[in-house]
């Protein structure tokens, strides 16, 4: 008899399963070996070919959990009877699979454009109205590459306008006044990444979500890296995001050039801008507009009778 010990790299709870499902499965399923496991280890005892088709199932498992965020009963039987998982068809759309196996696409022309012109581009902007999917998507491919290992890191920012409030009258610290603001771009997350994968990468470091004063004097360099709201920056705060790029790095720019929330005598500089770089082969300019919005129907209206 041979004994092998493998170490469990995602949850061992969604392993196991509910109230050990899976792990009782498993081992109903696999006879002729003993499982046993344990904290994060999975204890293999058997003969050598048996150890090693239970390993080629195991693998499959995780592969399939890893790729779709998601594991049940009826998948791993799936697995288990076919040796493969029945997955959802990609498309050419397919972005990633976010939580519980949800897949997240390119939903309109141009977002497809967006999701295209990251693939072939180191910096792109994303030109459009609230509702178009500019963010969303960005953070998608974002989290794919971070997946893919293309990356080593995501770092969201924002400039801190304070649209309507003054932080300085909010409570607590910096930290707890800028969340609400950036809640966007964590509402994003959560939808892609499970909770506590992604508070591990926040402890870590391996995603960071800050105002965009905190991007000066740092060299960003094998990250995927969106700035979001960018058309409350002036040219000057553009300019000093823009050159913070470093090797093997991936800029997202978005921007609503309806949506200035800046003080009166300071002025957008982001049309600025695209009008100075966009012609630089290793940048693209998507413009998306009303025909991307994919939120509730009433957005188009509200934009249409705001002749937006």
């Amino acid at each position: 008899m041979k004994e092998n010990i493998l170490t469990i790299d995602i949850d061992p709870v969604i392993l196991l399963g509910p109230k050990n499902s899976h792990f009782d499965y498993l081992s109903k399923t696999f006879s002729k070996i003993k499982l046993i496991a344990r904290g994060n280890e999975l204890k293999i005892i058997g003969n050598d070919n048996d150890i090693q088709l239970f390993e080629l199932t195991y693998n499959e498992i995780i592969k399939y959990y890893k790729k779709y965020n998601n594991l049940d009963i009826n998948q791993i039987k799936a697995i288990v009877s076919d040796g493969r998982a029945n997955t959802v068809t990609e498309d050419d759309n397919l972005i990633l699979f976010g939580n519980y196996g949800k897949a997240i696409t390119a939903r309109t022309k141009n977002q497809e454009k967006l999701v295209k012109a990251s693939y072939k581009k180191d910096m792109v902007f994303a030109i459009g109205p609230a509702g178009t999917g500019k963010t969303y998507t960005a953070i998608a491919l974002a989290v794919k590459a971070l997946k893919e290992k293309n990356v080593k890191r995501i770092i969201l920012t924002r400039p801190a306008v304070e649209a309507g409030e003054q932080l300085g009258y909010l409570p607590g610290d910096m930290k707890e006044k800028l969340d609400p603001y950036l809640q966007p771009l964590y509402d994003a997350l959560y939808d892609m990444i499970p909770g506590k994968k992604l508070q591990d990468f926040f402890n870590d470091k391996v995603i960071e979500i800050a105002p965009l004063a905190y991007m000066r004097g740092r060299t960003l360099d094998n990250a995927f890296v969106i700035l979001d709201e960018a058309q409350n920056t002036s040219f000057g705060q553009l300019k000093m995001f823009l050159t913070r790029m470093g090797k093997n790095a991936k800029f997202i720019i978005t921007g609503d050039l309806t949506q200035v929330d800046l003080p009166k005598r300071i002025q957008s500089g982001l049309p600025e801008m695209i009008n100075k770089i966009s012609h630089i082969k290793e940048i693209a300019v998507i413009k998306l507009d009303k025909t991307d919005i994919v939120r509730h129907e009433i957005v188009k209206k509200i934009i249409d009778a705001l002749g937006e």
